[in-house]
């Protein structure tokens, strides 16, 4: 990924090498990466675009939305791992205690096995904690600041992304916190000897199911929208909010519930990816500017255009982190998606799928 504020995330991309020629295995490869780095912007600016769509928010707390879902991961693995002091029968000349967590003395290896599911035990708690903080927002603060200039929306989220920030930097502290993926999943997949090439082709199991795990929210955000009642009304309050009102349909309502989905999104993508990138109080605003240049890309208020522009620019900046590429331009992958984004504005400045009259009065 690409670097912010100083720090750069492209060594959680560092799992894949291959030989320098640029045979089919590294094309391969770079494509996997690629869509792999796509799913993570994909499903990020999905969220954002979800709520700029529907409430015409310019929601710059997305990012912090995003870091509250791996820090709800975080809490998750802190409350299975809450110890005991025991004694420790393997010493025997003189009397030791050792840390044992209450859920592996209570229940032995089942106790260790829920441990090591932290991860996936966690999105149970995510999802209704990241609506109600979605709820929350909508009702106590975004709502004023519908009818407001863009200006002031920015300057009001962003604030709220900073307060978020320090909290969590108060409570957590300012280090990185590891939290492992399951040891099942711990290791790398034989994808080559799976689709018959080479059996060097090797991808880590966790960016795997990170990556079908984002096609499955993004499917199912879909799928909300365009195959329920519910969806049907909101896609036509995104169009004409004021028809809509006049049919007796209360849709206020039914954008504040669209906010806390846009909130469960960001957040169920935030704890998925803690085993690739230990959370810190700074996450957040390293992949808000990101976020919204993959929005402008795909288009600003497209679903679609966001998971397009997502895909499009992970694979982009795979192919740009390669050597051949670097040796001839040294530091385009830290550029690549910004220098794409620049061109598609200038070809198209509503972006690849931006509908007429989104942020154009």
């Amino acid at each position: 990924m690409a670097a912010f504020q100083g720090r750069s995330c492209e060594c959680t991309y560092s799992l894949i090498h291959y030989s320098p020629g640029l045979d089919v295995d590294a094309i391969f490869l770079q494509i996997i990466n690629g869509l792999d780095k796509g799913a993570a912007y994909a499903l990020i600016a999905l969220g954002l675009t979800l709520v700029f769509g529907t409430l015409g928010v310019v929601n710059f707390a997305h990012g912090a939305l995003f870091m509250l879902g791996a820090f709800t991961t975080v809490s998750t693995q802190a409350l299975l791992t809450m110890s005991m002091k025991i004694r420790d029968t393997s010493i025997t000349f003189f009397e030791a205690y050792k840390e044992v967590p209450y859920l592996q003395v209570w229940w032995g290896d089942t106790g260790k096995a829920i441990i090591d599911y932290a991860v996936p035990i966690s999105l149970l708690l995510v999802i209704p904690v990241m609506l109600l903080i979605g709820l929350l927002m909508e009702r106590g603060l975004i709502r004023h600041f519908y009818k407001r200039i863009p200006a002031d929306q920015i300057l009001m989220t962003f604030g709220l992304a900073i307060v978020l920030q320090e909290i969590i930097k108060a409570n957590f502290g300012a280090n990185p916190i590891p939290v492992p993926a399951p040891e099942i999943v711990a290791g790398s997949a034989q994808i080559g000897s799976w689709l018959g090439m080479s059996d060097a082709i090797v991808y880590p199991w966790w960016r795997l199911i990170y990556f079908l795990f984002s096609l499955l929210v993004i499917g199912a955000v879909f799928a909300f929208l365009q195959l329920t009642t519910f969806g049907m009304v909101v896609r036509a309050g995104m169009h004409n909010r004021e028809m809509v009102g006049l049919l007796g349909i209360n849709i206020e309502r039914k954008f504040t519930i669209v906010f806390g989905l846009g909130a469960v999104v960001a957040g169920l993508a935030g704890a998925m990816y803690t085993p690739i990138l230990p959370p810190d109080y700074n996450m957040g605003m390293n992949f808000l500017v990101l976020s919204f240049v993959v929005v402008v890309v795909g288009g600003m208020g497209s679903l679609g255009g966001a998971v397009i522009a997502g895909f499009l620019l992970g694979i982009l900046q795979s192919f740009a982190s390669m050597n051949q590429v670097n040796s001839i331009i040294p530091g385009i992958d830290q550029i690549i998606i910004y220098l794409v984004a620049i061109l598609i504005i200038l070809v198209r400045p509503r972006g690849l799928m931006g509908r007429e009259g989104v942020m154009e009065d």
